[in-house]
């Protein structure tokens, strides 16, 4: 239909944009920080996500949500997830004001990524490359990339943590299917779906199954990351039972990483 076709279209106008973008370096780094709310959350220094950004033509910032959807739909995922490991780690002490002091910063994954081969390879030639310890780096998979090939990602996060990478299940609780495969996926941290984040203070609902996610989490022994909080009260109340780091607009606004100010 003539949605469909308009939606084809942009998409189609997108990959050559990024395409470009790429030959051209308009790709941006942004971070945002975790605050933390618990006695077990480390406070050795800023803990930070690393968001992705691109500049147009005219150089105005474009965020992610505009352009992601085409680079998924046609394969461009794993060429944009090794620009940003590439650059974040050829940069990895100055990707925020603390520089060295950085203690941990997260890259987020796509599935395409996940599926390919090398992948592994890549990730340990980069490392090694850069100087960077894997121990200050957490990768980031979503709940659905996972369990789509468990197997497959169990065996990549195994790897990932034999040189000492972190591993967070990002949306989680999305599904719900998600306790089950806790103790088989080797990871260490997991980040809430932000969706019962929203109304945490309003909603018993939410509030129940984020105390449950946390719960279960602390038992198999994970960290606990709180997405979209939005205010000081969520915050307050996700710290109240047991939430070990929070993260949202209303904890700290994106900032663009240090060495492209």
């Amino acid at each position: 239909d003539d949605a469909a076709t308009l939606r084809r279209r942009g998409e189609m106008d997108w990959v050559n944009r990024i395409r470009l973008a790429l030959e051209e370096s308009r790709l941006v780094l942004a971070y945002q920080t975790f605050m933390p709310l618990s006695a077990q959350a480390s406070s050795s220094g800023p803990h930070v996500e690393l968001l992705l950004r691109l500049l147009d033509e005219e150089g105005r910032l474009v965020l992610p949500g505009a352009f992601l959807p085409a680079a998924e739909r046609y394969g461009l995922m794993p060429q944009i997830d090794r620009w940003v490991i590439e650059t974040a780690l050829g940069n990895f002490d100055q990707l925020h004001p603390a520089g060295h002091a950085l203690a941990i910063c997260s890259i987020n994954l796509s599935a395409a990524t996940l599926d390919e081969e090398d992948f592994i390879d890549y990730v340990l030639g980069a490392f090694d490359r850069h100087g960077v310890d894997p121990s200050r780096v957490m990768f980031e998979i979503t709940e659905t990339t996972a369990v789509r090939d468990l197997g497959r990602v169990s065996r990549l996060v195994a790897e990932l943590r034999t040189i000492e990478c972190r591993i967070a299940l990002d949306d989680f609780g999305a599904g719900m299917s998600s306790f089950g495969y806790l103790k088989t996926l080797g990871i260490d941290t997991i980040k809430i779906d932000g969706a019962f984040v929203l109304d945490i203070e309003s909603d018993a609902v939410s509030l129940s199954i984020v105390r449950a996610i946390t719960e279960i989490g602390h038992e198999h022994g994970l960290q606990v990351i709180a997405e979209w909080v939005a205010s000081p009260g969520q915050a307050q109340v996700l710290a109240d039972i047991g939430v070990d780091y929070a993260q949202g607009f209303g904890i700290h606004a994106p900032e663009l990483a240090a060495f492209q100010r």
